[in-house]
């Protein structure tokens, strides 16, 4: 259950319930939003080992945290052996306490080169790729996964198994496969059979945790070390609060409509300050959806801020609309959204 403080490695965290990279969606206005709930660990956007090693501007710049972010970790994606070293050098370098290597991704822009939840095809080229990174850095090196790629491929166990002989202190499971995509609810019996298979090496579990009640059934029923939130962060930073209460047995606080106005003024802050306007504005009408998808009688503001001009206009919508005509208390809902969980 829960771990105050979690030892990975050599590392000490502040917890074992950690916040996923998740490409598109887990910025620098994001990460600093879900700081203030401290989750244990937080990680920036998946990059490309490639793009890594070209020193692509934008690569980097996906890279950026601020000093108060640690523990922060870095993911990498890529499936050549012969740069991984290279590369989780090249994100200790930049400071991260940890580094990641993704095959779980089930994009095809990731997956047609063989990265990603491709990986999960060629098991023992993961483990040629940990060790490598391993040799190459001090830090902690991990792994995300999932089940399988399809049902009849599950071998998530097996690649538990090769990882931790490669070296990698923890692996994340997602209890899905790569053919669901983000369809169905995610099968916690594949994270418990990996856990079940590991010695030595830590198991993350991911995969349907939206609240603390669900935060502790994943616990309960995989035995897993600790838990990896993503999209039910989205529009509700203060997860990681929520978790730790639940868990340590305290009154869960209540978000209403002014606590939703006034976090959403707050990201809004966060995104002004690090973006452009014309990517700033973009951000906030996609960051809005974020904030109002779990309510009811929100459909008005969710198309003024759609069609918000400027900033200035979408900051006087969000500070003048009438809040307390929408409903919060709606149940979480699992939808698709533009960004891939990695």
């Amino acid at each position: 259950m829960l771990k105050q403080p979690f030892s990975l490695g050599s590392l000490l965290l502040p917890s074992n319930v950690f916040c996923a990279p998740t490409a598109g969606c887990s910025d620098y206005a994001f990460r600093k939003m879900v700081l203030q709930y401290k989750p244990g660990l937080m990680y920036c956007e998946m990059v490309k080992m490639d793009a890594l090693i070209r020193h692509d501007p934008h690569t980097y710049r996906l890279l950026d945290y601020s000093k108060d972010m640690h523990p922060i970790g870095g993911q990498i994606c890529g499936s050549k052996p012969s740069i991984a070293g290279k590369c989780a050098a090249i994100i200790e370098d930049l400071g991260f306490d940890v580094v990641d290597l993704n095959c779980g991704c089930p994009v095809d822009k990731v997956t047609k080169d063989g990265s990603g939840s491709a990986m999960l095809k060629t098991p023992e080229l993961i483990g040629d790729i940990i060790s490598n990174m391993v040799a190459a850095v001090k830090i902690p090196v991990t792994v995300k996964i999932r089940a399988g790629w399809d049902s009849e491929h599950i071998n998530a166990p097996e690649i538990v198994k090769i990882a931790e002989k490669a070296g990698a202190k923890a692996i994340c499971v997602h209890g899905r496969t790569r053919a669901q995509g983000y369809k169905g609810p995610a099968n916690w019996d594949y994270i418990k059979a990996a856990k079940e298979a590991a010695n030595t090496i830590l198991v993350i579990g991911n995969g349907d945790v939206v609240d603390g009640e669900s935060a502790q059934k994943m616990f309960e029923h995989t035995g897993c070390d600790a838990i990896l939130t993503a999209r039910a962060t989205f529009g509700k930073p203060w997860l990681f609060e929520e978790i730790y209460q639940s868990l340590l047995g305290l009154q869960e606080k209540v978000y209403g409509a002014q606590e939703y106005r006034a976090v959403l003024l707050q990201h809004l802050e966060y995104i002004t300050s690090y973006q452009c306007e014309k990517r700033a504005l973009l951000d906030l009408r996609r960051i809005g959806c974020w904030y109002l998808k779990n309510s009811r009688g929100a459909k008005e503001l969710r198309e003024m801020l759609t069609k918000s001009k400027n900033l200035q206009e979408i900051r006087g919508i969000i500070e003048g609309y009438s809040w307390d005509r929408i409903d919060f208390s709606a149940a979480p809902i699992q939808e698709e959204l533009e960004c891939s969980t990695c």
